[in-house]
């Protein structure tokens, strides 16, 4: 049976920092490092799955909806089944912390950009999915 080759290509800013209010904390950002990642992210992700939650599926522009597979997880669907589903392709994780924490131990490789960001934010990116950690609540960045 071929496998699924699972990766995640995401941003983080200076101290890590990867959501604010339920978005990216520098979004909007049209300076040519943001700009630059976010049209990296969607040629990366490009003729590949995307597997996300509601809302980062939901913000998925329109121009990029017709070359990658959409797909929205929810917390009650089992992240094994799910990848079985893609067996032979590739498929990128995204969204943050909760779905990161259910599907770090999948992930092959992890492409992560550190962008010129140093303000605040309310989600971090934790070290532990990078060696398959996940199972992390919550971020205790500030605790």
């Amino acid at each position: 049976m071929k496998k699924t080759v699972v990766r995640v290509v995401c941003a983080i800013g200076q101290a890590g920092q990867i959501g604010l209010d339920g978005r990216l904390p520098w979004e909007g950002n049209r300076s040519p490092e943001f700009v630059a990642d976010v049209a990296r992210f969607f040629d990366v992700t490009r003729g590949h799955v995307l597997l996300a939650g509601p809302k980062t599926i939901a913000s998925v522009p329109d121009f990029a909806r017709a070359d990658r597979e959409l797909v929205v997880v929810r917390s009650s669907m089992d992240p094994e089944d799910t990848l079985q589903r893609f067996a032979g392709r590739v498929v990128f994780i995204g969204g943050g912390p909760p779905v990161w924490d259910a599907y770090a131990r999948f992930v092959s490789h992890w492409d992560v950009t550190r962008l010129p960001y140093d303000g605040p934010a309310d989600r971090w990116f934790d070290a532990r999915w990078l060696t398959g950690g996940g199972e992390v609540a919550r971020n205790h960045r500030d605790q």
